[in-house]
């Protein structure tokens, strides 16, 4: 049988026109990031953020989130996070290993969001000495790990908390796209002019094969490119995943994968009605679903995630049309 993958968006087929930038990369260039389409990176970004930024591309999310976090924080420091964050959760270890050693300091809030007073709490607890572990950073992701996008009112007031207590802001943005898609908000407005001064911007899950994007708003902080290198990221053919970035940002296809992305996911919450544990807001759905209603739904041929008992996570990708979702929607429906 065939499965219908609603597992993850990584499982996603790479989109076309990313195929095509990469074979256009494949001629002689320089090495490294000194190729032209490298080069063309801090620009291409300023345009779409309106505003000056370094970009660096890496391959992976973990590896854009850990060398944000450890620009921004020394070994002996602090990361203020969610406690369901992917760094805290998925990254293995990462910004720790990253960053020589910092920790990450577990916040709550609904949704996976955390908020300006959660930040003023876990700061108040903290005595200003040399014995406790200082913070010096917040990290949060948008879309949420439960498939909540951030609002530009939502960052600002998280960002003016992070500013009022000396934090930098890291936004985890593998879902970056999908989140701005559902807000309809200018990207600018849910990162930099809102507080963010890095972003991980995914391309992976909206259509890319193996590159990611380190966007810093404004200058790259000193040793950025020194810890790119140290930590096996500097790529002897970066052109390759330069290709990737330009070819998903210059004609805004990272906005038109997502929204298709997202009309799926929407579709498909339509149908769940009652069983949605999460509003649908990006391209995850996570939903009610008995064992046995899981048996059916797979023995019908839907791939997806279960999410601990009596609960399940399905995701859309950039390449999931009617077609593909109709059949799932009708099933769901069913049970």
């Amino acid at each position: 049988m065939t499965l219908a993958r609603f597992f993850s968006d990584n499982a996603a087929p790479v989109h076309p026109a990313v195929l095509d930038a990469i074979a256009a990369a494949n001629a002689p260039d320089a090495a490294y990031d000194g190729d032209a389409l490298s080069k063309r990176l801090d620009a291409a970004f300023a345009d779409l953020f309106e505003t000056r930024c370094t970009a660096l591309w890496v391959a992976t999310g973990t590896a854009a989130n850990s060398l944000a976090l450890a620009s921004m924080v020394k070994p002996w420091q602090a990361v203020l996070c969610h406690r369901e964050a992917h760094i805290e959760v998925d990254e293995c270890g990462a910004p720790a290993l990253f960053s020589g050693g910092a920790k990450l300091i577990l916040l709550v809030g609904n949704g996976a969001k955390i908020t300006p007073a959660a930040i003023d709490r876990a700061m108040a607890g903290i005595r200003k000495d040399v014995h406790q572990v200082q913070p010096a950073a917040v990290s949060i992701t948008n879309a949420t790990e439960y498939g909540l996008a951030w609002t530009p009112g939502e960052v600002g007031a998280v960002g003016e908390a992070a500013r009022s207590h000396g934090l930098s802001l890291h936004m985890d943005g593998a879902r970056f796209a999908n989140a701005v898609a559902f807000a309809g908000c200018h990207p600018a407005d849910v990162t930099w002019r809102a507080g963010v001064s890095a972003l991980s911007f995914g391309c992976v899950k909206n259509g890319g094969m193996n590159a990611e994007a380190l966007v810093f708003f404004g200058d790259a902080p000193a040793g950025l490119l020194e810890l790119r290198k140290r930590s096996g990221h500097l790529q002897s053919k970066g052109r390759f995943l330069a290709a990737q970035l330009l070819a998903m940002i210059e004609g805004d296809l990272w906005l038109a994968n997502a929204r298709a992305a997202n009309a799926a996911a929407a579709t498909i919450a339509q149908a769940a009605g009652a069983r949605l544990l999460h509003p649908v807001e990006a391209n995850e759905i996570f939903l009610r679903l008995s064992a046995d209603e899981a048996a059916r739904l797979r023995g019908a041929g839907f791939d997806f995630y279960d999410w601990g008992e009596g609960a399940a996570r399905l995701v859309t990708s950039w390449h999931h049309g009617s077609a593909d979702v109709a059949p799932l929607a009708k099933a769901i429906r069913a049970l």
